[in-house]
């Protein structure tokens, strides 16, 4: 890879260290001048490699004219020479330089390290101001470097596709396929833990390998592209998303190549539908032209629930039927969460909305929350399963941040909205009692804000004719946000408004 390259490094170091006038000197060791150094790093970015050798140079002060860098394996052409010794001295650097050296050890010029360690020899030596030079023939090299080495990692970040490989078991693996120009696999990975941390990985490239397994980070061996699959069914899906969003009006091939390489285009699914949506980008422009303008659809969601009421459903499936087909009045969802519990049960439970894993199980209070709730109503002596368990709001509404939903708390507009299923919900069930978790559940079920501190108990809900006993609590998953030192006291207090809960429904069912 580097190859002979790296040992002519000296010559333009020199040049550069140079420029601007001589070197300050240099506290040297004994016999420093006299002996070279050979540094062999391994193949690729020897991040750490290289910090330990500049230790030892520095320990023992050798100039950069005197070091030779290697990083193929290749046997050093001049001769046999000593390795600086191991140290661990810490080398203080100021912060700019201290942050370039990572974004310029990935690069491909095989003379990168010998640039750096020049610029470390220098700053070392009095030059402290050294990269606010912008004319310096070295800065401005290593700078150029730099800004190579970003825009490499933002292409990898932006156009590596992973495809799904289905294993043994159901279960399921990503893989990618990535042709980067500097060696940088290593400081791109962390960027796809934090991005895909749920999903076990593999990205492949010509020198090496990165895996996610859920748990730790590892490198491996190269790939090949053959290892990866052409394509998977959500492809399919992303590239008819991208041929419904082309807009022919502003095809723009300088701005498409300038954003999206053509050399990534083979990586990426959507680009096999480019060369076809040019091709018909004039035709459809015309065709756009010559229609007559419509104005948008708006959505009337009063409307639609007004129409729900008038179907007045008789059963809780003919009611569960209407919701499952409405679409969503919060934007997102996959499908409706509804009700889980026996028609007629003594106590129904009401949360806010459902959260991540409601959204994919189609059940309520089975994510975090709702098994923190199946573990206390266990301890307050409340049979799960012969309770109604619901939300005020039917779909999980969230912000979408990589591969993660984030769940967003419902306005009171979109409470407004589901409140005629939740009535009607209660009216077909029954319940004794019913249990408000969160001021979500409060304003659903009152039509105003009421604190939950100063209202936690037994309530009154006027707004439905006090049809219901009811009682007051918080949200599990205000359990789940606290401190740790907060928790336990939290729980136990929870705890016991659930005895009082299932004391007041034997109570009432008599």
């Amino acid at each position: 890879m580097e190859g002979p390259q790296a040992r002519r490094a000296p010559a333009p170091v020199r040049a550069m260290a140079g420029a601007g006038g001589p070197l300050p000197p240099v506290e040297a060791a004994p016999r420093a001048e006299a002996a070279r150094r050979t540094v062999a790093l391994r193949p690729g970015a020897d991040l750490e490699g290289f910090r330990a050798a500049v230790r030892g140079l520095v320990a023992e002060g050798v100039p950069p004219e005197r070091v030779a860098w290697t990083s193929d394996g290749a046997p050093d052409l001049l001769g046999a020479a000593a390795a600086p010794a191991a140290t661990d001295a810490p080398v203080a650097l100021p912060r700019a330089a201290a942050d370039l050296v990572p974004m310029v050890v990935p690069h491909r010029d095989p003379e990168r390290y010998g640039l750096l360690y020049a610029l470390i020899w220098r700053i070392r030596a009095g030059e402290r101001d050294l990269l606010e030079v912008a004319s310096d023939p070295l800065v401005h090299r290593l700078d150029r470097m730099r800004k190579a080495v970003a825009r490499d990692l933002h292409k990898m970040h932006a156009f590596l596709r992973f495809r799904r490989v289905p294993e043994a078991a159901g279960t399921e693996r990503f893989v990618a396929w990535f042709e980067p120009e500097h060696h940088i696999l290593e400081a791109a990975a962390p960027f796809f833990v934090d991005r895909f941390r749920s999903l076990v990985w593999t990205i492949l490239t010509p020198e090496g390998s990165a895996r996610w397994d859920g748990a730790a980070l590892g490198f491996g061996p190269p790939g090949r592209r053959e290892d990866v699959p052409a394509g998977d069914s959500f492809e399919a899906g992303w590239r008819d998303y991208y041929e419904s969003t082309f807009n022919p009006a502003r095809t723009n091939l300088r701005a498409m190549r300038a954003e999206m390489p053509r050399k990534y285009w083979h990586n990426m699914p959507e680009t096999l539908a480019i060369p076809a949506l040019i091709r018909q980008a004039g035709t459809r422009t015309a065709a756009m032209i010559e229609r007559e303008p419509q104005m948008p659809v708006k959505r009337q969601p009063a409307r639609a629930v007004a129409a729900m009421a008038d179907q007045d459903p008789a059963s809780l499936e003919e009611l569960n039927a209407i919701i499952r087909r409405t679409e969503p009045l919060v934007p997102g969802a996959t499908q409706a969460v509804l009700g889980e519990g026996p028609v007629g049960a003594t106590i129904a439970f009401v949360g806010e909305q459902p959260g991540d894993q409601e959204d994919r199980q189609g059940r309520p209070f089975v994510g975090p929350a709702g098994q923190l709730l199946t573990r206390a109503m266990g301890e307050a002596g409340i049979d799960r399963a012969a309770a109604y368990l619901t939300n005020a709001v039917k779909h999980f509404k969230f912000e979408e941040r990589g591969k993660r939903r984030i769940h967003q708390k419902p306005t009171a507009g979109e409470v407004s909205h589901y409140r005629w299923w939740l009535d009607r919900e209660l009216d077909i069930v029954a319940p004794k009692l019913v249990v408000a978790l969160g001021a979500t559940a409060v304003l659903a079920l009152t039509g105003k804000a009421v604190p939950i501190a100063r209202a936690r108990g037994p309530f009154r809900f006027e707004r439905l004719d006090n049809r219901f006993q009811g009682f007051i609590t918080v949200h599990p998953s205000y359990l789940l946000r606290l401190p740790d030192e907060a928790k336990q006291e939290a729980y136990a207090a929870f705890v016991d408004d659930l005895r009082r809960v299932e004391a007041l429904g034997r109570e009432l069912a008599g």
